[in-house]
């Protein structure tokens, strides 16, 4: 029990928990994330973690895949709407989502379970009248973030107001007995309770944990923030990433991420060397971690540029760079034009603004994405 309480904040309701972990059966223990980019970060892999010592333990985690509730949104922390993303790319980044889960979860189908939303909350419009009867306008105002924005007179879409009922309905759908996410999720995860009370469905358990601390040492890890490191991103990204986090963030990351202490006998320096070089171990194996280092190193500490630099061959003219973009390093189209737009694509040293660039300006010059991606490219005969 204390194991599994290890690094979480709340526990609610008091001794639930506990109570329901003496039951004579696997607990079904639910996660629900929202595809909204194509890539599952570190930050969201404090909650992973706690899922994975479910499993462990013996209990069968249900990994929602919010499929249906990313239409709408998840307004948490939200000063605004967030943006409306298209069908076709909720369903791309809910398919990476399930493979990059499975980098933390164990894939065993006595210990996992993985569904999309869409599989109950497409519902005939009574079913929804029927559930939209459990919640009143007077608790989904009690949210912070709502009642900031209602007292700011700032606009709150109907939509939004939806979504911790659909959320909560969830819960109800797979009938869950723990539910976990971060703290900026506690209101929706106790909602859940009063909507499967109202179904009849035993109440689950809610355990919150904190949210990891971006690379800017500052905000909550974000791809909106720019502050992320993605499980899947090439090792030389993730090392260099690591290595950029301002070092009072670093202990926090030892805990919540390796699940151990900083070591008070190493400097600064060493200490986020070898943060960075376990967190690439985790997800891409010590043997590039290594060369993660390595290629760290000759970038930035010996200030050249690797002699095996990879080459991509282009056509066309002009070139449209967010499509050679997604060609070259595998990023989203639209991930493409929101780093050109922060400045994070080159050519040469050049910052890469236009979406269609001449030929004759690719052709033998360095692109560069982000400070530790790039290639030669070369102009296909």
């Amino acid at each position: 029990m204390a194991d599994l309480l290890h690094n979480a904040v709340d526990a609610l309701p008091e001794g639930e928990l506990e109570r329901k972990l003496a039951l004579d059966r696997p607990l079904r223990v639910k996660l629900g994330i929202d595809p909204t980019t194509a890539d599952i970060h570190l930050g969201h892999t404090v909650v992973l973690n706690k899922l994975r010592e479910f499993q462990d333990a013996g209990h069968r985690v249900v990994l929602i895949i919010g499929d249906y509730t990313a239409r709408v949104g998840d307004p948490s922390g939200r000063s605004k709407t967030r943006p409306v993303l298209s069908g076709e790319e909720i369903d791309f980044n809910a398919r990476t989502y399930h493979e990059q889960a499975l980098k933390v979860l164990r894939e065993d189908p006595e210990l996992l379970e993985v569904r999309r939303n869409s599989e109950w909350l497409d519902m005939p419009v009574e079913d929804l009248f029927r559930l939209v009867r459990t919640t009143t306008v007077a608790q989904l105002l009690e949210r912070e973030d709502f009642s900031k924005r209602w007292t700011a007179r700032e606009p709150i879409s109907l939509l939004e107001l939806l979504y911790p009922v659909l959320q909560g309905y969830d819960s109800v759908a797979i009938r869950a007995d723990v539910e976990l996410g971060g703290t900026d999720q506690k209101f929706n995860l106790l909602l859940g309770r009063d909507v499967q009370r109202a179904y009849g469905v035993p109440e689950q358990s809610v355990l919150t944990m904190p949210l990891l601390v971006g690379t800017d040492g500052e905000r909550k890890m974000s791809k909106s923030y720019g502050n992320h490191v993605g499980v899947a991103e090439p090792p030389e990204e993730m090392y260099g990433k690591v290595m950029s986090l301002p070092d009072p963030a670093m202990a926090e990351w030892y805990r919540l991420l390796l699940g151990r202490p900083q070591s008070s006998d190493a400097s600064p320096r060493d200490a986020k060397r070898a943060l960075a070089r376990e967190i690439v171990a985790r997800y891409h194996g010590s043997e590039a971690a290594t060369a993660a280092e390595a290629h760290f190193d000759r970038l930035f500490v010996a200030r050249e540029l690797p002699d095996d630099m990879p080459e991509a061959g282009f056509d066309g003219d002009p070139v449209h760079l967010p499509a050679l973009l997604e060609q070259v390093f595998g990023v989203s189209r639209s991930e493409a034009r929101r780093l050109m737009a922060q400045g994070g694509v080159r050519i040469g040293s050049e910052r890469a603004a236009e979406a269609d660039v001449p030929a004759d300006a690719l052709d033998g010059q360095v692109l560069r994405l982000g400070k530790r991606r790039f290639v030669r490219l070369r102009r296909a005969a």
